[in-house]
């Protein structure tokens, strides 16, 4: 079967104990007396210090061989599980940015260190870390679930020692870079409910001088080295830094995102009397004096590096092939969003292979829907007719938030049939903010917290209506909303028998091999029943199979920009304004757009699998909720999860 040679490498020794087995013996064997004992012993293990022996007692000698085994076992997890939240705590030390997104107020008045000195220390920390666990736990001694815990807490170094060389190869100042992802942070991360909170974000705002600087200084460092991103990423981000700083304070007609967001929220706490109006107007002058001489300055050197090695850039668009040590780089990309080791030769035919198929499955709606063209045709048809398209009016972009809503409705009474586990985090629709709204761009979820205080949020870029057809939106809706990625990111932070770190850990092949998993799930759930919403599923399906031959084409073919949009266009529905605006992503972004359709393949690959394997006891509650139980895998660590799932059933 495809992607069948995956393996999963065990990150320490060769033998394992089966957790199923000791499940096993203890259900066979456990009395009412000797489960307390148990408890007792497990009790005592825990009060006892790494250093300090557990003393022989009569509780442990009334346990049999397997039942000591089994309490030593559960020990020694606890114990790592207790020490991974403490590594990860101090991980969270490197990121107070990532603290915000979780929730965590401290360190609220500072911002990610973004300089190379800094990633060095971080990568440094994580060798001291997994050399620590190595000298302190036994592997042996773990349940399955923890030595996924150990693998994925391995696997994460081993990630960041592979990145390391290739640190300069990512553009920084392009499509959504810092300039537009800080703005992005301090209006829908940072939430403002006290005077000390709003004192935090302008501490943040004057902090962005020196985040710009560390960020330029990177990008000068990368165009020493002959890493220049292509002509329409400089073009991109400054235009993207024209509308963050259009507007007051840094110009004198209107009012710039950051501005309009500083005073709603200071009106908030003049409004909630969590500040006296003398106390509003102060923080109006420090805001104004922040913006106007930390921000703004700062943004003004980027935008003048932008406009002066703009003129350096290349004015053909290549892929990571142009790029020094291009082929290990890109190599290194696919493996890096793919989790497998799969070649770009492989990649490249695989997706050939599925662009056939699926245009198969499209020949036969062409046919049912009564249309006698040609599929070209027929693209052409649902690229043009007018009905499939919302008015380019304010009117129209709430029609398309309000349609979608009706299909996330509609879907989730049917979650239950599906799923065992559910996600307790609301789920809203919006429109992607003004000052990084992009035509045609792709629509995308931000996850909201643990604890539910901010929901998760499904985008839209509706600056251009024309670039978002209504019958591609109802498989959008399931992929960035539920059973797609709200319900896997919501349901990962929400899980509380695994260490923390695997709440919050991620792995585009996972999560968006889930994300488009779910649009096909959609189907089986008996969605879809108009054929051009069909039609618009199959065209999400194409388009992530198009990936795999366009990226694997751009970074390691050689193909020209245009014979990319090209062979898109020839194989899918997709508006031109989005297709350009895709290619130039995969351009900008070697190997990510790989992950979806990899990651989707090797999920229906597993339930194929599982499905063989148990026929009629084969759950699809069971199986999506072992998926989605143990928090964002690499695929091979979630193959042998599933597995472990199966013969789990079997033992049954």
């Amino acid at each position: 079967m495809l992607l069948q040679d995956a393996v999963v490498a065990s990150q320490k020794g060769q033998m394992q104990f089966s957790s199923k087995a000791i499940s096993f013996l203890i259900l066979q064997k456990a009395s009412i007396m000797r489960q307390f004992a148990l408890s007792c012993f497990f009790a005592l293990l825990f009060a006892c210090s790494e250093s300090t022996p557990v003393a022989t007692s009569d509780t442990t000698a009334s346990l049999s061989p397997e039942e000591q085994l089994a309490a030593q076992i559960a020990a020694e997890t606890a114990r790592l599980n207790a020490w991974l939240d403490e590594q990860f705590a101090e991980q969270l030390d490197f990121s107070p940015q990532w603290k915000t997104r979780l929730g965590d107020k401290s360190d609220y008045d500072k911002l990610d260190d973004a300089s190379e000195e800094a990633s060095t220390r971080l990568l440094e920390w994580r060798r001291n870390s997994v050399a620590q666990m190595r000298a302190s736990f036994d592997y042996e001694m773990l349940t399955e679930e923890a030595k996924t815990s150990w693998d994925v807490w391995v696997y994460a170094l081993e990630r960041a020692e592979r990145s390391k060389p290739f640190e300069r190869h990512d553009f920084i100042f392009g499509r959504g870079g810092p300039h537009a992802s800080l703005p992005n942070f301090l209006i829908n991360y940072h939430r403002v409910d006290d005077a000390s909170d709003m004192r935090a974000y302008l501490a943040r705002v004057r902090a962005s001088a020196d985040v710009m600087n560390q960020y330029l200084v990177r990008s000068r460092r990368a165009v020493e080295d002959g890493i220049r991103q292509p002509l329409f990423a400089y073009d991109f981000a400054i235009a993207e830094i024209g509308r963050v700083t259009a507007g007051y304070p840094f110009t004198e007609t209107g009012e710039s995102p950051l501005w309009s967001d500083i005073r709603s929220k200071i009106a908030a706490l003049q409004e909630s009397g969590a500040i006296t109006s003398a106390e509003a107007e102060a923080f109006i002058a420090e805001a104004t004096t922040a913006l106007q001489q930390s921000m703004k300055p700062a943004y003004d050197e980027v935008l003048l590096w932008l406009h002066s090695d703009r003129a350096n850039a290349s004015t053909e668009a290549n892929g990571a092939w142009a790029l020094p040590d291009g082929e290990a780089y890109y190599n290194h990309r696919l493996s890096l969003m793919t989790t497998l080791d799969l070649s770009a030769d492989e990649i490249h035919e695989i997706g050939l292979s599925e662009v056939a198929r699926i245009r198969a499955e499209m020949e036969a709606i062409r046919e049912r829907v009564g249309f006698t063209g040609t599929l070209a045709e027929f693209f052409v048809f649902m690229r043009e007719d007018e009905q499939f398209y919302f008015p380019n009016t304010d009117e129209g972009r709430q029609g398309y938030l309000d349609l979608a809503n009706e299909f996330l409705d509609s879907v989730a009474s049917k979650l239950p049939e599906y799923f065992g586990i559910l996600p307790k985090a609301a789920l809203e629709v919006k429109r992607v903010e003004a000052f990084r709204e992009q035509d045609g761009a792709a629509q995308h979820y931000a996850s909201g917290t643990p604890d539910g205080s901010r929901p998760g949020v499904f985008y839209a870029h509706l600056s251009d209506m024309r670039a978002m057809p209504r019958y591609q939106l109802e498989n959008i809706s399931y992929h960035e909303g539920n059973p797609g990625h709200h319900m896997q990111i919501s349901i990962q932070q929400e899980l509380t028998d695994i260490p923390r770190f695997r709440t919050q850990y991620g792995y585009t092949a996972y999560s968006e091999g889930w994300g488009l998993y779910a649009e096909a799930l959609g189907k089986d759930m008996g969605f879809y029943t108009d054929p051009y919403s069909d039609f618009g599923r199959l065209a999400g399906e194409i388009w992530r199979a198009v990936r795999l031959v366009v990226d694997t084409g751009i970074h390691a073919k050689q193909w020209s920009e245009e014979q990319a949009v090209q062979y898109f266009l020839d194989n899918s529905p997709q508006p031109e304004a989005a297709v350009r605006s895709e290619i130039q992503r995969y351009i900008t972004g070697p190997g990510q757009a790989t992950a979806y359709k990899i990651g989707m393949l090797k999920i229906q690959e597993l339930r194929a699998s599982a499905s063989a394997e148990l026929g009629e006891r084969f759950d699809i509650r069971g199986f999506h909720d072992t998926v989605l139980g143990g928090g964002a895998l690499p695929l091979p660590v979630l193959e042998a999860r599933v597995g472990r799932w199966v013969e789990a059933v079997k033992a049954q």
